[in-house]
């Protein structure tokens, strides 16, 4: 079994295709619509055939409730890996992303969080072991 496809909710697609992929830096790998319903994927550059990150619809009162209050509680709705947190760090600072969290070392790795301006905090991190 493999993981392919994972979600996360947005409260604008089209706002967070243009956060993922000029300022995260992956690249549109679905876009299909049928009637009102927009299926939406990202995937990594390094990896394009790698796991998708649906870009999902909050329209579920549900889905929006929950996604708020994550947010409010400073949680990260999704966490991505990265080889450099403070290259990422600048490379996003410097395409307009919104930190809550500057990089910062803690056990085991750097973390930073990151608004993506569509209701999600993302956390990027780096394992001192890949390191």
């Amino acid at each position: 079994m493999k993981i392919k496809v994972t979600s996360i909710y947005v409260d604008d697609q089209e706002k967070a295709l243009r956060f993922y992929t000029d300022v995260m830096g992956f690249v549109k790998k679905a876009d299909f619509t049928q009637g009102p319903f927009r299926w939406l994927t990202v995937a990594s550059a390094g990896e394009p055939d790698g796991v998708e990150l649906q870009l999902a619809p909050n329209d579920n009162p549900a889905a929006k409730a929950y996604q708020q209050a994550m947010f409010e509680q400073g949680q990260r709705a999704a966490m991505f890996y990265g080889d450099d947190v403070q290259q990422e760090y600048d490379r996003m600072k410097a395409r307009g992303a919104e930190f809550t969290m500057p990089p910062t070392k803690v056990t085991g790795s750097t973390i930073a969080m990151v608004n993506d301006t569509c209701g999600n905090l993302i956390q990027i991190v780096a394992l001192d072991r890949w390191q």
